[in-house]
């Protein structure tokens, strides 16, 4: 019987088989690595508990994708160009640069553009071993709190601890098997439903606004191919207002909330079609979250895939909001082809949220009562006002200035049809640039490390 059942089991993987992971543990040496780990290259930061997400692949200028700390010394990029360049390293040297498809001449222009972060998710890559001169690629899930630099599009592109090149994971993050070996043991806090992938963001970030791990209420400013040195610091506790987005389509809610300095949420391991509309979001339109904060979008059937993007850089960094202060909904949210029953949390095939929270505000007229994930939260202070300045074509970075207060919106459609999930293949969503300034008062840190919004980049 136990012979059949394996066949059985066998026969049902063959069509998608799961992806193997190796698990990558902060302070664990690689067995084959570019740069000899204790030379002091990248340094980790032990104890930072993978953050709720909804939607397994994220975009790499989510708000609150990324972390920082205020050491932020954390990648020391300048030793990695000198090894990288010298001409007792050349095989390195070329073996590292193919993996980035660049010749080992712009090796030191293309370190010059990268950002040291602190990851806030346990993160799914295509990791490269350096053996027999070779780069030897593997998939890999970094732990949170392990140092990496990323491109200027918000993807994760060396592991600072070792200098290993690092690419895109290429699997199906719903069929993962992860492998705890050779000194990874599995960690605290390690939850399969927190596990993410990052795509590119649409457009080339000028800085990234990360979330810090130690003090989830202070938020860092960190300019595009600096190390540390020209950051500044905005009130990540400070709210924003969820903006009304029914009638809109996934992909341009997308850019809304980004814009907002919240992220766009979907259930399920796939996101919808950038031309999906959206019906609800939770919660609701006028909400206030903190930065980062998860807001759960419900869409329609229908729709085409894609999504219209923008070209240049963006800059905006996240100033204070306006609006009515409202308690905090999910810090996770996810995207359905209706909305769940408001006494249990919205399902997904990603796994169920974590934490905490006060009931959430009642939905408004025109939206769908979505329930929200609980998440542990904390009193802010009330945010100064401010107004948004008028689009212009500056970059734009993992967040921005809120939208203007919502309008009534239109009633959501009742004929919510099922998104039908499969990688998605549409350009990512890209949010409206603009030009305030950002936002720098002292930080509240009455909120513990582990529980803070969810990390972003827009590198």
């Amino acid at each position: 019987m136990l012979a059949i059942f394996s066949l059985l089991l066998s026969g049902c993987e063959k069509g998608n088989p799961l992806t193997v992971v190796k698990a990558a543990a902060v302070g664990v040496p690689s067995l084959a690595p570019f740069f000899e780990e204790n030379s002091g290259l990248g340094r980790d930061a032990a104890a930072v508990r993978s953050q709720p997400v909804q939607g397994s692949l994220q975009q790499g200028d989510t708000p609150g994708l990324y972390g920082g700390s205020k050491q932020p010394t954390i990648c020391d990029v300048a030793k990695l160009e000198r090894f990288l360049t010298d001409p007792r390293n050349h095989k390195k040297a070329q073996a590292w640069a193919e993996v980035l498809n660049i010749g080992t001449d712009r090796i030191p222009e293309y370190l010059h553009r990268l950002t040291p972060v602190l990851l806030r998710h346990d993160t799914l890559v295509e990791n490269h071993d350096y053996k027999k001169e070779n780069a030897v690629p593997y998939n890999s899930l970094l732990q949170a709190g392990i140092a990496i630099l990323v491109d200027e599009q918000g993807l994760p592109a060396v592991k600072c601890s070792c200098g290993n090149p690092l690419r895109p994971f290429k699997g199906d993050t719903g069929r993962i098997s992860v492998q705890f070996e050779d000194g990874n043991k599995k960690w605290a806090g390690y939850e399969r439903e927190s596990v993410v992938a990052v795509k590119p963001a649409p457009r080339k970030l000028e800085r990234v606004a990360l979330v810090d791990v130690r003090e989830p209420a202070r938020g860092i400013n960190r300019p595009v191919g600096t190390t540390g040195e020209k950051d500044s610091t905005f009130n990540a506790g400070m709210r924003r207002t969820v903006p009304d987005l029914a009638g809109r389509s996934f992909a341009q809610a997308g850019r809304e909330l980004i814009g907002a300095g919240l992220a766009a949420g979907y259930a399920g391991q796939e996101s919808p079609p950038g031309g999906a509309k959206v019906t609800a979001t939770d919660p609701p339109a006028g909400t206030e979250l903190p930065f980062g904060r998860y807001v759960l979008l419900t869409v329609a059937g229908g729709g085409t895939s894609g999504s219209d993007g923008g070209t240049g850089p963006t800059t905006t960094p996240p100033p204070p909001s306006t609006g009515p202060r409202t308690p905090p909904s999910s810090g996770r949210a996810g995207v359905s082809s209706s909305p769940p029953p408001s006494s249990s949390p919205p399902s997904s095939s990603s796994g169920r949220p974590r934490g905490s929270s006060s009931s959430p505000p009642p939905p408004s007229a025109s939206t769908a009562p979505v329930s929200p994930s609980p998440e542990k939260s904390s009193s802010w202070p009330s945010p100064p006002s401010s107004t948004s300045s008028p689009p212009t074509g500056s970059p734009l970075t993992s967040s921005a200035p809120p939208p203007p207060p919502p309008s009534t919106p239109p009633p959501p459609s009742t004929a919510s049809a099922p998104v039908t999930s499969r990688p998605a293949t549409s350009e990512p969503a890209t949010s409206q640039p603009a030009t305030s300034q950002p936002a720098t008062s002292e930080p509240a840190t009455s909120e513990p490390a582990g529980d803070g919004p969810s990390a972003t980049v827009a590198t």
